[in-house]
């Protein structure tokens, strides 16, 4: 049984808690929570409950909040830690689990330069075998890595062109939006495209990013230029034999993220989340070696497949064929749904 300690509760953390908790080979020891708000007052019912340090104890009694200890308690308790802190935070953190000779894996708001290794489940699960420190790459990254990487293995790839439609912020951040605005990062290319190199290697592919006013996903216009001539059936063909890959219709009404987002909640799933990438059919398009479609990112949750996944290659507990159908199987992801 792996001892698994999550630091930090947000959007993330507390996904990847839930998802743990559901594993019969992952025990989850606790969780860190920096603040005594709601979230920890309903964390505590199904965690024990943990502080950055011993000044933050007081707040948390005052509260009527009951921890069990500090990072440094949950740390002596665990064998590997999940940092789902905010972005940057996961950096000091680093030096912590360094000191205290314990596994760590990050979240893609972290630099590459923070673990040896950047993940994703599809693209690259060996390379994260037995590594001491593994980052899980961004949510965007990601939806790019996972209906990216089956295309590579079957067809090669010799260029992509995405555009992201980025949403401003989750859902339940008030703070930061939405913008009345579409706000495009200058850069050209965005980020994206070195991260997506991290778990790809270096296949050429530009990115432009543009922040949109919703809250509920982001959505990639993709291009990819294929090492050969293929037929349409082929790349869906690809896609359907990948769970974490969800072929939908919008014609039948599933055309907007708001009506993808309705079906999500009608799976029933925790938080009505939607681990898989949904690819519109009717945008997948093929002229030649030439590929386009239009894919949907759920940006709190299609992560959580590959922190758990990360858990077991660097903890070499099974093969990623295993880890990830193990994953699909205790969270219910079956792909392509009616």
């Amino acid at each position: 049984m792996i001892k698994a300690g999550v630091n930090g509760f947000g959007t993330i953390g507390r996904r990847v808690a839930t998802a743990l908790s559901k594993q019969d080979d992952i025990q989850v020891v606790g969780i860190v929570k920096n603040s005594p708000d709601y979230v920890s007052k309903l964390a505590r019912l199904n965690f024990n409950l943990y502080v950055p340090d011993s000044s933050r104890i007081p707040d948390f009694e005052k509260e009527g909040i009951p921890v069990k200890g500090t990072l440094n308690d949950l740390i002596g308790k665990s064998d590997i830690i999940i940092d789902c802190t905010p972005e940057g935070t996961g950096e000091k953190n680093s030096e912590i689990y360094r000191k205290a000779g314990i596994k760590a894996i990050f979240q893609g708001g972290e630099e590459k330069e923070v673990a040896e290794v950047s993940f994703n489940s599809y693209a690259n699960f060996d390379s994260a075998v037995g590594k001491n420190r593994v980052r899980v790459v961004s949510c965007n990254t990601t939806g790019l890595a996972r209906t990216l990487s089956p295309l590579a293995k079957a067809f090669g790839i010799k260029k992509v062109d995405a555009t992201l439609l980025r949403r401003a912020t989750d859902q339940n951040d008030s703070k930061k939006g939405p913008i009345n605005a579409v706000e495009p990062s200058l850069k050209i290319p965005s980020h994206h495209a070195p991260d997506l190199k991290t778990v790809m290697g270096d296949i050429d592919v530009d990115t432009i990013a543009i922040k949109v006013p919703t809250t509920l996903m982001h959505v990639h216009v993709v291009q990819v230029i294929l090492s050969r001539e293929v037929d349409r059936k082929d790349v869906l063909a690809e896609w359907e034999k990948k769970n974490r890959i969800m072929l939908i219709n919008g014609k039948d009404g599933r055309s907007s993220t708001a009506q993808v987002m309705d079906m999500a909640r009608e799976l029933g799933r925790d938080r009505s989340d939607l681990y898989e990438i949904p690819i519109w059919k009717e945008s997948v398009t093929v002229s030649g070696n030439k590929l386009r479609y239009i894919q949907a990112v759920h940006q709190e949750s299609d992560v959580i497949p590959e922190n758990v996944d990360a858990v077991r290659a660097v903890m070499k507990t099974h093969s990623g064929k295993d880890s990830i159908e193990k994953t699909d199987r205790t969270l219910g992801i079956r792909g392509t749904v009616i």
